[in-house]
């Protein structure tokens, strides 16, 4: 009898401490009026990509560092279905970006592969002849920096004169119309 109730408080005992260890905290997704947390990518190996960010130097860069006045990040997955039936569309917001000179060198547009290797990302670029800079986010850091976004998850910040930044944008899912969206990243990044 004695023995039972040993086992029994022993029980009780261990419930209590995982139940009150207290909730785990999650970053939040980014929000609007916000500032992204410290985000650090590799210069694209593509002088092409590197022209495009105007980065010229290798090793890492900020979104913040680069030349123009806003950008669009997308994160999405390889293995993200919704990622896949929209990337023709975050395409065409690229060209429309490309053609318009209310957004052309001062919008850019990268992709962020959340977990992500270099070699998905890769893949994913050449599946869906992606022409702007994606990045791979391996070890998920990015990811969870983020809150953990759902994908695909677009970010719009605007890059300020002092080399700070803000948050203009930030929601889950696609966009349906590029022109229509371009146009809101063009107003509420100030651009228009």
């Amino acid at each position: 009898m004695k023995r039972i109730f040993m086992y029994q408080l022993a029980a009780m005992a261990v419930l209590v401490l995982l139940f009150d260890a207290g909730p785990v905290e999650a970053n939040p997704p980014p929000k609007k009026g916000g500032t992204l947390p410290a985000i650090r990518l590799a210069v694209p190996k593509d002088p092409a990509h590197g022209r495009y960010l105007g980065l010229s130097d290798d090793g890492l860069f900020e979104i913040s560092q680069v030349k123009g006045d806003a950008v669009i990040i997308e994160i999405f997955s390889i293995y993200c279905p919704h990622c896949q039936r929209e990337a023709f569309r975050v395409n065409e917001l690229y060209e429309k970006i490309e053609k318009n000179p209310k957004a052309k060198g001062k919008l850019k547009l990268i992709g962020i592969g959340a977990t992500n290797s270099q070699f998905e990302v890769d893949i994913f670029r050449s599946t869906y002849k992606v022409p702007f800079p994606l990045f791979s986010d391996g070890d998920g850091s990015i990811y969870k920096s983020l809150g953990e976004v759902m994908t695909p998850y677009f970010i719009g910040i605007r890059i300020k004169n002092d080399g700070t930044h803000e948050i203009f944008y930030s929601k889950v899912g696609g966009f349906g119309d590029a022109e229509e969206f371009l146009q809101l990243m063009l107003g509420s990044s100030g651009l228009k």
